[in-house]
């Protein structure tokens, strides 16, 4: 199953990368289209796929965390903010894209709102009857 979930976000990421590329390149889409007919669908689109991903990755980790202070951080969390990060601070520099802040804070939304459905995943996988060996 796990290998099956890794794949799913392989493909997920390289999607996303394809996107970004039209973008970058100032290509059309039809997936640019359908946003357009969709009231604030860059925004939508913006916080639906980079939740999506950082849900995704989060399962690939294994819901893996680290300590930043007194948090665990999701380790897949992480990834996919430096991702998003950079991707948005780079269409400065490109001049098809527009640097948006409200771009950037719908994908911290989407970011924030998956990984607490990352969170509630994890505690249900952990103590799921599955999980749990007997004693005996």
């Amino acid at each position: 199953m796990h290998k099956l979930i890794i794949t799913i976000s392989s493909c997920f990421f390289l999607f996303i990368l394809w996107i970004i590329y039209l973008a970058n390149t100032g290509q059309q889409s039809i997936f640019f289209e359908f946003v357009r007919l969709i009231p604030y669908g860059d925004k939508v689109g913006h916080l639906s796929i980079f939740g999506f991903l950082t849900l995704l990755a989060n399962f690939s980790s294994k819901f893996k965390t680290f300590s930043f202070g007194k948090i665990n951080v999701f380790w897949g969390t992480s990834a996919v903010f430096v991702f998003v990060t950079i991707e948005e601070l780079s269409q400065y520099f490109i001049a098809t894209r527009t640097l948006d802040i409200y771009d950037y804070t719908a994908d911290m939304i989407g970011i924030l709102l998956f990984t607490c459905l990352s969170c509630i995943l994890a505690k249900r996988s952990l103590t799921s009857p599955i999980n749990q060996t007997s004693g005996s």
